[in-house]
């Protein structure tokens, strides 16, 4: 097959590599990419959230299948123009990707569906916003109801923060017109972990989980960043608990999508609370996450390609999805200064020093002519992620950060605690209460 994957990160690396491996697959090609994605596919200089131009790649490529990367695309139509060119695309339309679009779609889907999330209240205007926080319980948790890169979010421990971080969104708007709309959340505590299913708008696979870094600094210390590394599979990640998310969050929320007239197709991503009343959805993605994919994609040992035809046309129910459980923990080193200014075009060393059982996904990286040949330099804020395997958690994370050790570039920064083991007094106390699974 001809297949051409959209986006520019890490997430599409790994997908790049991934689709690769499938016999069925004759010519790839990414729709942007990186200095990583180069070296197994080819390249299109094209803007990947240019729905129009990603169409016409296809076209004149004859491509049959098109596996959507980021969020930006699906949510802007790419997958209804492709199916309009009759091009089969990887990934919901516009109207299901609402679920990640719109914070307040999704916790509408949720309510029709009986799906545990935390409290919550949708606000248009900012006055009626302010006056509701003054009158609530700290603390809270005040989101862009549209896509923010991953940055739409404040937790907030007491009423100034959650008028400012109110302010900052409806008044001062600085996350655009996806702040002119603010869901307010109580907030919840426990281990967090994100679940990922492939449908086609009726059937769930079975599941995949990893848990992510988000704070820039060791320790859960720092801003907020696009994630720091992640994961696989969480050592509280059971059969039972694994029965309990898919039969009472992951087939209802696409059994009510179905009924609302907008069937979901692709992989729907749960990020999940598990609180002490069990497991609460925190918010739906509709792609891989990043860096979750560079630990989750190495545990499919379905082909892909079979795997996401399958989504397209309808029959996933008559193709298994099988996930393999080998530890996997993966360490972005990002640009120094990230998440906040950072430079770029620093000539990268070491990507060549392979070690066993690791692997390097690229994401802001970029190729540029030297004197002696190409160079690879940095290109963006997270530059690489470094995946390690092993048979237990603690080999992988040795793997990956021995293999990150080897990677050097100017103002290189990256956590020292990916995969170490987590204070575990909660995900100890609490104990999964499997509902029948709903079919």
């Amino acid at each position: 097959m001809r297949v051409l994957v959209t986006g520019s990160g890490g997430r599409e690396h790994a997908l790049t590599w991934r689709l690769g491996q499938s016999p069925a697959v004759s010519s790839l090609w990414v729709a942007g990419g990186n200095a990583g994605t180069a070296q197994i596919a080819t390249n299109l200089d094209i803007n990947p959230e240019d729905v129009p131009a990603v169409v016409e790649a296809a076209r004149a490529h004859r491509v049959e299948l098109v596996v959507v990367g980021p969020e930006v695309p699906l949510a802007n139509g790419l997958v209804d123009s492709l199916a309009s060119a009759g091009i089969p695309a990887f990934g919901p339309t516009a109207a299901a990707a609402q679920i990640e679009a719109s914070k307040g779609f999704a916790r509408r889907i949720m309510d029709e569906a009986q799906v545990p999330g935390p409290d919550y209240r949708v606000f248009r205007d900012a006055r009626a916003a302010l006056d509701f926080v003054k009158g609530s319980e700290m603390p809270l948790v005040v989101k862009a109801d549209g896509l923010a890169a991953g940055k739409g979010v404040a937790l907030c421990s007491g009423p100034e923060e959650a008028m400012m971080a109110v302010r900052a969104c409806m008044s001062d708007r600085i996350f655009g017109a996806s702040g002119d709309v603010v869901v307010i959340e109580e907030l919840l505590t426990g281990p967090e972990v994100s679940v990922f299913a492939f449908t086609d708008g009726e059937s769930v696979s079975s599941l995949a989980a990893a848990c992510d870094y988000k704070q820039a600094g060791d320790g859960g210390k720092g801003p907020n960043t696009g994630g720091m590394g992640s994961f696989s599979p969480p050592n509280f990640w059971t059969p039972a608990l694994a029965q309990q998310v898919r039969g009472t969050i992951m087939v209802p929320t696409i059994q009510a999508m179905a009924e609302r007239g907008v069937p979901y197709r692709g992989v729907l991503y749960a990020g999940l609370m598990l609180t002490a009343a069990g497991p609460k959805v925190l918010e739906f993605n509709v792609r891989f996450g990043d860096p979750e994919a560079q630990v989750i994609l190495p545990l499919l040992d379905t082909d892909p390609v079979e795997v996401m035809l399958a989504c397209v046309e309808g029959r996933l129910a008559q193709t298994p999805v099988v996930w393999n459980d080998r530890a996997h923990v993966g360490v972005v080193m990002t640009s120094g200064g990230y998440p906040g200014p950072y430079q770029t075009g620093f000539e990268i060393s070491g990507l060549d020093r392979d070690l066993p059982n690791t692997i390097v996904f690229h994401a802001g990286t970029g190729v540029v002519a030297g004197p002696s040949g190409p160079r690879t330099v940095t290109n963006g804020g997270r530059v690489v992620t470094v995946t390690g395997w092993g048979d237990s958690l603690a080999d992988s994370r040795d793997n990956a950060y021995r293999r990150v050790a080897e990677i050097e570039f100017e103002g290189a920064y990256y956590r020292s605690d990916i995969g170490e083991p987590r204070a575990l007094e909660q995900e100890e106390q609490w104990l999964p209460n499997p509902a029948p699974p709903n079919n």
